[in-house]
């Protein structure tokens, strides 16, 4: 007798035999066994996964003597002719070949007529997808009221080229592709009938260059055994595959975790030398993330990971090198090259950039907590960390006007350049987030002591409320511009016993940890005392002059003698049109809080504009 390859000779040919597809082989022999057998049955699935054969082995257990019945005789002469292939009842047609409308109209003429010496009289019809539109068209009659003794059995690889109206007249069973751990079963079990020797790593290697394929597999392994004679080892089947060795793979995926370019470039460059496949790697490399991501998410569930013992120590070790959301992005990115890597011209080249993209997605922040940073840039900013940013501007020219009047009898205004028509918001995403409207914020927390080296910049006589909030605006340091101009279009209402009261537009923002600090420390250098604030909300966006007296006379004891703020009432007098408010481009530029959202979202700043230069 000739020979026979493996794929053939250890062909399944009971439903028990049919490895990795029991929603199918289970299926089936209820029907059977509750005589619910339909007259057109579709298989679909990737290549071999047993597709044609759970049709034939079908066919047996319908035609079987005594049948239809699912635990047949194999030695039954009609089970042997469908097994042989000559059998009259069991016709198998190539739908690749057959695929015009007079084949199938020969078909449809012969169906009428009953079977020769089985029950039924079926057709098995392999590629069913290559028929033509009007082969099936002529199909449809048939195939939706058959002879009852007529039975259709189809298998097809893309049942999405099949016409619907023959789907809805089908029964549909989707193959699945095999676990790589039943393969390696089926496979070291061929090799002991074979009485060839193979390590369990080779073939691991094979299950996973056959791709969920058991005829891939089998293949492989004849082809294997011609190579390599009884014994067989790991390297043998990567050179054939083109594949990666396990520990390679684990070295790669190391140097990826780690962001170690240099280890992940240099591991790159081996296997490409060694002529591996760099799609496959990628596949590879995308079915370990795979597994590390369940790995995370599920624990070491063996229903989920189809993985070998050493290959879940790795997983465990590599599972605290990285969290889930980062995984995540990872396996966006490979996603994407895999799908791109067919039109490319330099594989390698192609690949290098994916795997640095890999990286960089690793170490990447996701756009949830960039938000949860800037809001806690804006809500929780420490103290002293803000006291710390504006105290050296300040201290300086405190110390150099320790000899200078004391008193400042005119405004004191920074330069700015052009004039904007209306109040400036903040350019941050930090200030834009919503502050809850309030008629009056105190602020009780105590502010740090002022330098005791230093002498404040106005003497006690001096303090007026105008004396205070004109140095208070021209002494905020440099880089708080946003700050100076939300003072512009705020005014002081009351100065009593150290406390400053504020009313500000509703949308200036003024009362922030960040703010409260940096204008504690100012007014400790300006008056030499602790200060604490009052914040009033005030429709009115103009800064208009202040109608309290000085501290020390009698009105402003009078005044301070309650200092709710509900009891601090607007000027009588109209309100003092001023100046448009000013924009000092290099103040906003220069802001800590712009430049760290600059640099978070790895952006830059085009152009500065307000709403006098246009939208």
């Amino acid at each position: 007798m000739s020979y026979q390859v493996i794929a053939r000779k250890y062909r399944p040919q009971r439903f028990a035999d049919v490895v990795g597809q029991e929603h199918v082989t289970t299926t089936l022999a209820n029907a059977i066994r509750l005589g619910r057998i339909a007259h057109g049955y579709l298989f679909c699935g990737p290549r071999g996964t047993g597709k044609t054969t759970l049709a034939r082995i079908f066919a047996k257990a319908l035609n079987c003597t005594g049948g239809p019945s699912a635990e047949f005789d194999d030695s039954d002469p009609r089970v042997k002719e469908i097994t042989e292939g000559r059998s009259l009842d069991g016709l198998e047609i190539d739908g690749a070949s057959n695929n015009g409308v007079d084949q199938v109209r020969e078909l449809r003429d012969t169906a009428k007529f009953a079977p020769a010496s089985g029950k039924f009289k079926i057709y098995i019809i392999d590629e069913v997808h290559m028929l033509s539109t009007a082969a099936f068209n002529a199909l449809l009659k048939t195939l939706e009221e058959p002879p009852p003794h007529v039975k259709f059995l189809f298998a097809t690889t893309d049942p999405e080229k099949v016409l619907p109206t023959i789907l809805s007249r089908c029964q549909r069973f989707d193959l699945r592709r095999i676990p790589a751990a039943l393969i390696v079963k089926h496979l070291a079990w061929i090799a002991e009938q074979e009485k060839v020797s193979i390590d369990a790593d080779a073939l691991l290697a094979i299950a996973r260059g056959a791709d969920g394929g058991m005829r891939d597999a089998e293949s492989t392994l004849d082809q294997l055994i011609s190579f390599c004679g009884d014994r067989i080892v790991e390297s043998d089947v990567l050179s054939m595959f083109g594949l990666a060795a396990r520990a390679q793979l684990m070295q790669l995926v190391d140097g990826l975790l780690e962001g170690n370019v240099a280890t992940t470039l240099r591991i790159l460059e081996e296997l490409t030398g060694s002529g591996k496949d760099l799609g496959r790697l990628l596949a590879d490399l995308l079915n370990h993330f795979r597994n590390l991501l369940l790995f995370l998410v599920s624990g070491s569930e063996a229903g989920l990971l189809n993985v070998s013992e050493a290959e879940m120590g790795a997983l465990a070790r590599q599972a605290r090198l990285i969290d889930a959301d980062a995984l995540t992005r990872v396996m966006e990115v490979l996603s994407a090259a895999e799908g791109r890597q067919r039109e490319v011209a330099s594989k390698r080249i192609f690949m290098e950039v994916t795997l640095l993209k890999v990286i960089q997605a690793r170490e990447a922040t996701s756009l949830d907590a960039v938000l949860k940073q800037l809001k806690a840039m804006r809500d929780q900013v420490p103290a002293d960390l803000a006291v710390a940013a504006s105290v050296p501007s300040v201290a300086p020219a405190a110390k150099a006007n320790t000899a200078a009047p004391a008193v400042v009898s005119a405004p004191i205004n920074p330069p700015v350049p052009k004039p904007l028509a209306a109040p400036i918001p903040s350019a941050s995403p930090v200030t834009d987030l919503p502050a809850a409207p309030v008629s009056s914020v105190p602020v009780l927390s105590a502010p740090a002591k002022p330098p005791s080296d230093s002498a404040p910049l106005l003497s006690e006589s001096s303090q007026t409320i105008e004396a205070i909030w004109q140095v208070l605006i021209a002494q905020l340091p440099h880089s708080e511009g946003l700050l100076r101009a939300a003072l512009q279009q705020s005014r002081a209402e009351s100065w009593s016993r150290d406390t400053l009261t504020i009313a500000h537009p509703p949308d200036a923002y003024l009362d922030t940890a960040r703010n409260i600090s940096t204008l504690k420390a100012v007014l400790q250098t300006i008056t030499g005392k602790m200060v604490t604030f009052r914040f009033v909300v005030s429709e009115s966006r103009l800064v208009s002059e202040p109608a309290v007296s000085v501290v020390g006379t009698a009105a402003s004891t009078r005044q301070s003698a309650r200092p709710s703020a509900a009891e601090v009432k607007p000027p009588e007098a109209k309100p003092k049109a001023v100046a448009p408010i000013l924009l000092n481009k290099d103040d906003f530029l220069n802001d800590p809080l712009i430049r760290q959202a600059l640099e978070v979202f790895k952006g830059r700043i085009m152009e500065v504009r307000g709403p006098a230069e246009g939208n």
